[in-house]
């Protein structure tokens, strides 16, 4: 399973508004932050706050906050927001196709691959469900949070 940079983009802008302690930010501030086009950054944030992820004010004191606690936010909920939930594997069942192509009436069980493939999915899935924003606040450097508020503070 490949992600896409937009994915990294928004695992990190959701790490430090969650280092804000429910201050906002905006997405241009993230952006600069992090070093990558606003417009960008902003697309992605607003599929979060379509997930229900982040909220979205506007105004002066605007941007984007957590919608819920960092311990009840998975990195499984980032990701689907932006990535999607469809599975990333789909078996065509080729093996009923061309030359050598087994008969139907042999292929009553499910394809053992896409089995395979489902379970490992499921894992990865489970383990992206079992991490919280909270897990990696956690698991941070000494410093890190309060650096990201006094960086972002001085952006605002």
């Amino acid at each position: 399973m490949k992600l896409g940079e937009s994915t990294e983009c928004v695992l990190h802008a959701v790490t430090a508004l969650a280092q804000l302690g429910g201050e906002a930010a905006s997405a241009g501030q993230l952006a600069e932050h992090y070093g990558v086009p606003a417009a960008y950054l902003a697309k992605q944030l607003q599929s979060l706050v379509r997930a229900g992820v982040l909220t979205a004010t506007t105004g002066p004191r605007g941007g984007f906050r957590l919608a819920m606690p960092p311990e009840r936010i998975t990195l499984l909920h980032i990701v689907e927001a932006v990535d999607g939930a469809l599975p990333f594997y789909k078996c065509n069942e080729i093996r009923q196709n061309g030359r050598g192509g087994i008969p139907s009436e042999q292929c009553l069980a499910p394809c053992g691959l896409a089995v395979r493939m489902a379970a490992a999915e499921a894992a990865w899935r489970a383990s992206l469900a079992g991490e919280t924003v909270a897990d990696i606040l956690a698991s941070l450097p000494e410093g890190i949070p309060e650096r990201t508020r006094a960086l972002l503070a001085r952006e605002r």
